[in-house]
């Protein structure tokens, strides 16, 4: 097992990435059936070769470039090199895996914790009474080497082809399954059955992986005696869940949590809840946003690019006197329900701020968390312009990862977003031709500022969820 210890320590969305937690699409994504894609959470099916080699590859490429250089220069460059070599760079147990401790896979975690017999058995058993399993079964898998183990555990198939049980395609999404605040990693509860056993796996990734021995004292969890079962109704009740996509770290004494399809208000409650008695933040934000598909999370609405600048979806965040409006729009009942409301809380005192819009709240944290003297600027989705706002927001344009403050990625498919960065004096550049500049020498990753980087996306993208949603930042920079 890996014996080096992260002492993990995220406070902002924009400090410089150091370490991220990720998985790369496997096998379970490409046996995604039309009649099971949206009971497992997905828009459509995607091509399993094309999401990896064209696309997702990059994402991994770019990432150690900036988080750990040593693990990538010169090592796919070499003339000899078969494409099977080259893509054994991205598979964990092969001989040629990166094998980074900065850029760490789901999958390489897992199997180093499945090399213990007793989490062995104990891993299998618990999902194979989730997954319905016979006994028989449970032993077998028991027996299963560790590297196998883990791929068969996530995909929910045998390397022949054979289906145990459902996939867990959202893996992709590890912002989902936990989140660091501050030295401080709290577990998410998913809102839906088709994530249940990401969820189940990632406790015990960060419970009994050396990685994270260190903060195993400091790991929050929403605890059992919250028990909603015990209120009436048949399993319609309220229940506390919270993922990833709604909680943001804005700076060390804040944070903000989006109650959404995903998000119950019950579980930004325990949040709040746990957050303030274990004293890791002063104050939480919580944002009410409309229980729409199209929304998921606050983050398909919002990310920061740097401590003045936002990209934000203008028809939902927008203070009320920008956004354009027809007479019907203020008579329609659709417009009733589907408005923002913004509470924030303050530990120790009992009665919340409130805040007319998310632009507004955005303007206050930039001013007043992270001591922004300038104008706070927002660029927007589609170029605000209907209907590439909404269309450009589903590719989600407004998900982007910063790798540092001013360093973004986002996807190459929302032009009208695209434009808008260059108008408002941001640089732009396709990831392909980055990557050969980083490796040629022709710029180092420091000199760059302000600069939207551009991810192929004709397959990725499909999967309705951006770059912010693919990472789960393990350790950044105090900004």
């Amino acid at each position: 097992m890996t014996p080096a210890k992260l002492d993990i320590s995220v406070n902002s969305e924009i400090g410089t990435l150091r370490a991220v937690m990720i998985h790369s699409p496997d096998s379970g994504i490409g046996r995604v059936a039309p009649s099971k894609a949206q009971d497992w959470l997905f828009e459509d099916i995607i091509h399993l070769d094309t999401v990896r080699a064209d696309e997702y590859d990059h994402y991994v490429k770019l990432l150690l470039y900036f988080l750990d250089p040593a693990k990538i220069k010169g090592k796919l460059n070499n003339p000899v090199d078969t494409l099977t070599d080259k893509r054994e760079f991205y598979k964990p147990g092969k001989p040629g895996y990166f094998n980074s401790d900065k850029v760490v896979e789901v999958e390489k975690l897992l199997a180093d914790i499945l090399e213990i017999t007793e989490i062995r058995k104990k891993l299998c058993a618990a999902i194979c009474a989730i997954e319905e399993c016979s006994y028989a079964l449970q032993l077998e898998l028991s027996a299963t080497p560790a590297g196998l183990l883990s791929r068969i555990l996530i995909s929910g198939s045998m390397p022949d082809g054979e289906m145990l049980f459902p996939p867990i395609p959202n893996l992709i999404f590890t912002r989902d399954i936990g989140i660091t605040i501050n030295n401080f990693i709290l577990l998410s509860k998913p809102a839906k059955k088709a994530r249940g056993r990401e969820a189940l796996l990632s406790r015990y990734i960060f419970y009994n992986h050396p990685l994270f021995s260190a903060s195993t004292h400091k790991i929050l969890e929403f605890p059992h005696e919250v028990k909603y079962f015990l209120r009436p109704g048949d399993g319609q009740e309220e229940k506390a869940t919270l993922e990833g996509g709604d909680v943001m770290v804005i700076s060390p004494e804040h944070v903000l949590i989006g109650c959404s399809e995903r998000t119950s208000p019950s579980g930004a409650n325990e949040a709040i809840r746990l957050l303030f008695e274990h004293d890791v933040v002063k104050k939480v934000t919580v944002i009410r946003i409309p229980h729409k598909r199209d929304y998921m999370h606050i983050d398909t609405l919002f990310t920061q690019v740097n401590r003045h600048t936002w990209v934000v979806l203008g028809s939902v965040c927008a203070t009320p006197d920008k956004i354009k409006r027809q007479p019907q729009d203020y008579l329609s009942e659709k417009k009733v329900k589907d408005h923002v409301q913004i509470f924030q809380f303050t530990k120790g005192k009992d009665r919340p701020k409130k805040f007319k819009s998310i632009e507004s709240l955005l303007t206050s944290i930039s001013e007043k968390d992270l001591g922004s003297t300038g104008k706070t600027n927002f660029i927007y989705s589609g170029n605000n312009e209907f209907p590439y706002d909404e269309r450009e927001q589903w590719t989600d344009s407004c998900n982007l990862l910063a790798l540092r403050e001013g360093i973004v990625l986002g996807y190459d498919r929302n032009d009208r977003t695209i434009q808008s960065f260059k108008t408002n004096g941001f640089s732009v550049v396709h990831v392909k031709d980055l990557i050969t500049q980083l490796e040629n020498e022709e710029i180092k990753v420091g000199e760059l500022k302000d600069t939207l980087i551009l991810m192929p996306s004709g397959e990725l993208s499909r999967a309705r969820g951006g770059f912010h949603c693919m990472s789960l930042p393990l350790i950044r920079d105090s900004i």
